[in-house]
């Protein structure tokens, strides 16, 4: 395992002058946000397209990392300076995204130590998974920082430290609310498994496991309460503005509606329906802006809701049923996936949220390793669009 690390590790440094996207700008944005303002404008600040819209923990750790790039470039730190990228700057960024890093290497050393020899094949496979290669060190973000932290919480429920396994998902929601497509699989699991005991509901530990969560969450939020904030906050973590696809489309249901969309025009064409004429020159606005259908009826968020709500509570029904951690497991990964399937303004993306922790059961079986074999090709495929292009310089 330790090989596996210093051999990603070396690919990972080797792609350091690689292309960057809009993403590389966005995190030196909110570096310069969180050192040169005060909490009080954390939200509100918007002289850069590219405004902060994670949660409280997130702000915090990259208010962290520029203690450090202030020592490297600060003129990176200056909100004013858009689009800057001196060497210093790229360097700093990409080493910043290895280092973080070192949670995720620490959570499959773990997951080895516990559960076996025969997991280092698949915390292998995680660990140089070519989506993270694609995400991370090309495209640029923080997500094998996240992707440590979830695992961590796995980790602890499979040892039926559940407790913790809970804390440290609260911890990870405060991180990147993306995370609360996984939440009705451990609203349910930790309920059933950890609140209801041999003698029956224990409101003990209920109201312990609920302290702990609402601590967590008064921590991060807590400032921005007190600075009447929380409008301005939930607004930029829930932009339900953007349209229904995202620029780039993932690869799910609405993908499909859309395309079927596309389809129906032509034939309405020839045979002389009416069709709406601003769909037809614009149906995926990306990053702003309602997506319209020329013939199929319009999606509402609330619609996308109930289509993923129902999807879930077909899987949830048997894991309230029986809430083993296998069952939990796979509710877990089936629930990111619903949401993946059936969600609003999806990023391709979010299909590593059901990739690394189904990584865990690809093991297990010959049809989990067959399935994760395809749906990872198929994920891989799905990113394509992040990769360099010659029509400019970055990325949408």
């Amino acid at each position: 395992m330790r090989n596996v690390f210093i051999i990603s590790t070396l690919l990972k440094l080797l792609l350091i002058p690689a292309y960057r996207s809009t993403d590389f700008e966005v995190h030196r944005n909110w570096l310069a946000i969180t050192h040169s303002l005060p909490i009080s404008q954390w939200y509100l600040e918007k002289s850069s397209e590219w405004t902060l819209d994670y949660p409280p923990f997130f702000a915090w750790f990259e208010k962290l990392l520029s203690c450090f790039a202030s020592q490297v470039d600060p003129d990176m730190l200056r909100v004013d300076n858009l689009e800057y990228a001196s060497r210093e700057t790229i360097l700093f960024q990409r080493v910043s995204v290895i280092a973080s890093e070192l949670i995720l290497y620490w959570a499959l050393m773990r997951y080895v130590k516990y559960f076996g020899n025969k997991w280092i094949v698949v915390g292998g496979s995680l660990l140089m998974h070519p989506g993270i290669m694609i995400i991370d060190h090309i495209h640029f973000q923080y997500n094998g920082l996240l992707y440590g932290i979830l695992l961590m919480s796995i980790i602890e429920a499979k040892r039926n430290n559940l407790l913790l396994s809970g804390i440290l998902f609260a911890i990870l929601l405060n991180f990147k609310h993306i995370y609360l497509y996984m939440a009705p699989a451990y609203f349910v699991y930790l309920l059933k498994a950890y609140c209801f005991k041999d003698s029956g509901f224990s409101f003990q530990r209920l109201i312990v496991l609920g302290g702990f969560v609402i601590a967590i969450f008064l921590v991060s939020f807590g400032p921005f309460i007190y600075l009447e904030q929380i409008p301005a906050l939930l607004g930029r973590l829930f932009p339900f503005t953007r349209g229904l696809c995202h620029a780039y489309w993932a690869p799910n249901f609405w993908a499909l509606y859309a395309g079927a969309d596309r389809a129906l025009i032509v034939v309405g064409k020839r045979l002389g329906w009416r069709l709406n004429e601003e769909a037809m020159s614009s149906m995926t606005r990306g990053y702003v802006g309602d997506t319209q259908f020329a013939v199929l009826p319009t999606v509402e968020a609330i619609h996308t809701l109930i289509i993923t709500v129902i999807s879930q509570l077909i899987v949830l029904q048997k894991l309230w049923r029986k809430p083993t951690f296998n069952n939990f497991l796979s509710s877990l990964i089936l629930c990111a996936f619903a949401s993946y399937l059936f969600g609003w303004h999806v990023h391709e993306k979010a299909i590593m949220i059901v990739l690394i922790p189904y990584g865990l059961m690809a093991a297990d079986s010959k049809l989990n390793l067959r399935a994760f074999v395809i749906l990872s090709a198929a994920g891989i495929f799905s990113l394509y669009p992040l990769l360099f292009h010659p029509a400019g310089k970055y990325s949408k």
